[in-house]
């Protein structure tokens, strides 16, 4: 009997287990950013531009081959490391004939560099991007090298390059999260900004009495609403992967899906979700971030520091109460005291996560006091 009854309670509590399972693991993925955006990418992220900001994420932090996505890098070093984008230079041997995508470069040939870059990120140009990667860096080992200093930059920490166009090699890979992040850093360069949103550039082709035509293959600046960027990407490792990034009310979204067959309409999607659910929010004016501060010996008995800069961060609308600002000065100045006096700090946080900081400085001069405002102190006691 008691054996009986054993059984019965261990199928109950197996069955209970079983019917609260989904429960539980609704609630525990409710918990994570990918659980508040659907997609069916191997691997997804998206960032606010200005902050970096992950917005949602699928497999985020999963290295993956990535493809042509990689130029984005490669654009964003040779940016970095190129005084001069009208240079003209001269086609090395190696970069001609180079496998998949190109824009046909011949031995030899002279072309601007800002061409090159043209080439790289609108028509996809393996041949342009060790062009500028021979040019840049002295050779592909050597670039490879550039770019992935240029991504931790960015602020990448699970990604290693090894060439400048995404050709599959086992070491060659990124994550989603990296590749929004390194797509960010390089639209801090506004010639990057301006590359990638063209939809069609023209360039002379040596040898020839008709221009190079080169079209974007990235669809998103004909078919999304703001759409700004980036880069398509595939070889048959790597699948179908896409960097995408659009910009409304001041702010920019960057979608990123590798190994997404419906790439644009996945990018789409999760941008769409973004701008209704995401605003550019400012938490908060350095000049309104005050305190006062004790002055000693001065003719003031306080001087008040205050902050410097706006702040703005990505928020939904739940989140904009739970902003807070914490302020550190120090415990007293000593007369006289120089407007722009250092005098503590600030911190801006989103409940306990720390997002901006800065430094408290004096907005006025407080002088010393002299002999007369002592001996009128003590004509007053007395």
């Amino acid at each position: 009997m008691k054996q009986s009854q054993t059984a019965i309670f261990c199928f109950l509590l197996l069955l209970a287990t079983l019917l609260l399972l989904p429960v539980m693991q609704s609630a525990g993925a409710a918990t994570t950013p990918a659980s508040a955006a659907n997609t069916c990418a191997r691997c997804m992220a998206v960032v606010e531009g200005s902050t970096g900001r992950l917005l949602y994420g699928k497999n985020e932090e999963q290295a993956r081959p990535m493809a042509s996505t990689t130029k984005i890098c490669t654009a964003a070093t040779v940016l970095e490391h190129c005084d001069n984008l009208d240079r003209t230079v001269a086609v090395p041997d190696k970069a001609v004939g180079v496998e998949g995508s190109s824009i046909y470069l011949q031995k030899g040939e002279k072309v601007k560099i800002i061409d090159l870059l043209y080439g790289l990120m609108l028509q996809s140009g393996n041949d342009c991007a060790e062009a500028l990667a021979i040019t840049v860096g002295g050779s592909i080992e050597d670039f490879a090298a550039m770019m992935n200093e240029t991504a931790k930059k960015a602020g990448a920490r699970n990604s290693n390059f090894v060439n400048p166009h995404g050709l599959h090699d086992d070491n060659h890979y990124t994550t989603a999260h990296d590749l929004a992040l390194i797509a960010a850093y390089a639209f801090r360069n506004p010639v990057f900004a301006q590359i990638v949103a063209t939809k069609r550039h023209t360039m002379p082709w040596e040898g020839r009495n008709y221009p190079r035509v080169i079209v974007n293959k990235n669809k998103i600046l004909s078919t999304y609403e703001g759409g700004d960027g980036v880069k398509t990407g595939f070889t048959k490792k790597a699948g179908r992967c896409l960097v995408s990034s659009a910009t409304r009310n001041g702010m920019r979204v960057i979608a990123v899906v590798l190994d997404c067959g419906p790439m644009f309409e996945e990018c789409a999607a999760l941008m769409d979700k973004a701008f209704a659910e995401y605003s550019l929010c400012k938490v908060a004016d350095g000049e309104k971030i005050c305190e006062q501060v004790p002055v000693s010996d001065g003719k003031r008995a306080h001087a008040q520091v205050c902050g410097k800069g706006e702040f703005y961060y990505p928020l939904r609308e739940d989140e904009k109460s739970s902003v807070r600002i914490a302020t550190h000065t120090v415990e007293n100045l000593a007369a006289p005291v120089k407007k722009d006096t250092e005098a503590g700090n600030f911190e801006i946080y989103l409940e306990n996560q720390l997002l901006f900081g800065g430094k408290l400085y004096t907005i006025y001069d407080v002088a010393e006091r002299g002999v007369v405002d002592k001996w009128k102190d003590l004509v007053d006691a007395w």
